[in-house]
């Protein structure tokens, strides 16, 4: 069987059309790429939900169309913002002042312009640090991407179980149906016991209870996955096939997917442009801890006389009592503390790789084993234990938990083969997309 397409797919596809076009220059600019991102992200989300959905497309729409999602892509353009502004120098300072004798005579004029020199100088390093932080927001970006892609898979395969369940539990009712109304006959032929017939009709009554109850789960179902997709009104009328994809014949490789996690995820790697963010600030405030506030100009002074005087200056804070060692200290604390976080987020990583794949077998396991054995098992019980029936060798009761314990057998199927699509859905989610190396 083909796999589903990954969610690594999606997170490209909604950073390009969401997070918008490059740095922008200007509030119409960006105006303009956002409302031309929408218009494309519109146009595709009605091309997906006009077709009959699967998870990958369901997770497609919930990328391009979750307006929580969609809130975190402006944190982009916040970011890109902040790299425009750290590429800039500070305005210059312009001073000017006038003073007049009182025993008449010109006045004494005085005008400076100075720049801070500082200020100069750390710019490269001010657009190093915008430009980690605009990466470490695109990674986060990345993740929230994957999440809602794994989350929407997983609704997916739960309306796609319960429409499944549905669909066995009518024919069931139909079938109840059927041996109420044969037994009816036969109570009133004298047949059979009120007994009987009571049972029947409880039989019956409970199927219809499943049924509603299907029904019920089905509804709420479907709103949650509107939800993830952002849809409403006439766009909640999308259909999708009311069975789960055939579990596949041979399961993906599941060695080597904790170091294929550790370079895929995108909150891993938020992480580590957080600690270079740090450094680079450290770095920095080291660096220039000496300095202070040094600008530099030039100033122009008219004496009374006439006579101009012209010539630098400067002022520079001299850190006689302040050197930059509370916010040095800050720093190497923060620091440490995104190590910390960052060893952390591996370990857990690794950990929620291991749960999610050993999740995956499990289910499959238990999903092949209610197909392939206690399914048909259950089954055969049950049309022996109908024909003795038939035969009048047994009763009434026996009929009945023999189709109690088949209806609970594919229950308990429908669910494992659920469970195992979504355990897959939770393992791309773990691994950060792709279960294989290079997407393949």
């Amino acid at each position: 069987m083909k796999h589903l397409p990954t969610t690594a797919a999606l997170t490209l596809t909604a950073t390009l059309l969401l997070a918008g076009c490059g740095a922008v220059s200007n509030s119409s600019m960006a105006g303009s790429a956002n409302e031309a991102s929408s218009a494309v992200a519109k146009q595709a989300v009605s091309r997906l939900i006009g077709k009959r959905l699967t998870a990958d497309s369901a997770a497609r729409v919930a990328v391009l169309n979750n307006r929580k999602l969609q809130a975190t892509f402006e944190n982009v353009g916040i970011a890109q913002a902040d790299l425009i502004e750290a590429g800039l120098l500070e305005n210059p300072t312009l001073f000017g002042s006038a003073r007049f004798p009182s025993g008449g005579g010109g006045s004494k004029l005085e005008t400076s312009l100075s720049q801070s020199f500082l200020d100069v100088l750390m710019m490269p390093l001010r657009k190093k640090m915008a430009a980690d932080e605009l990466e470490r927001t695109r990674k986060e970006i990345a993740d929230a991407a994957v999440e809602t892609a794994a989350e929407t898979k997983s609704a997916f395969y739960t309306l796609q179980a319960d429409l499944q369940l549905l669909s066995r539990l009518k024919l069931i009712t139909s079938a109840n149906q059927a041996a109420l109304d044969l037994s009816q006959r036969l109570h009133d032929a004298g047949n059979i016991t009120d007994l009987s017939l009571l049972n029947d009709q409880a039989t019956y009554s409970e199927a219809r209870v499943e049924v509603a109850k299907a029904e019920a789960d089905i509804a709420a179902d479907r709103e949650k996955l509107n939800r993830l997709m952002g849809l409403w009104g006439r766009d909640t009328s999308w259909a999708l096939a009311d069975q789960l994809p055939e579990i596949p014949g041979s399961e993906i490789s599941t060695s080597r997917l904790e170091s294929l996690a550790l370079n895929q995820r995108s909150d891993l790697a938020a992480s580590r442009y957080e600690l270079a963010s740090l450094a680079t600030a450290l770095h920095t405030t080291r660096t220039y801890r000496y300095l202070g506030v040094l600008e530099v100009g030039a100033d122009i002074e008219k004496e009374t006389d006439g006579t101009k005087l012209t010539g630098p200056e400067f002022s520079l804070s001299l850190p006689i009592f302040n050197q930059g060692q509370g916010k040095i200290a800050k720093l190497e604390a923060q620091q440490r503390q995104a190590e910390k976080r960052f060893e952390g987020k591996a370990i857990d990583i690794r950990s929620e790789v291991r749960e999610a794949r050993g999740r995956l077998l499990a289910n499959r396991s238990a999903a092949l084993y209610y197909r392939n054995s206690l399914l048909p098992e259950r089954l055969k019980i049950l049309n022996q234990t109908q024909l003795q029936y038939n035969a009048m060798q047994i009763g009434a009761t026996e009929l009945l938990m023999a189709r109690k314990s088949q209806v609970d057998t594919e229950r308990e199927y429908i669910r494992s083969w659920r469970d195992y699509w979504i355990a897959r859905s939770e393992l791309e989610r773990a691994v950060g997309g792709n279960l294989t190396p290079g997407g393949k």
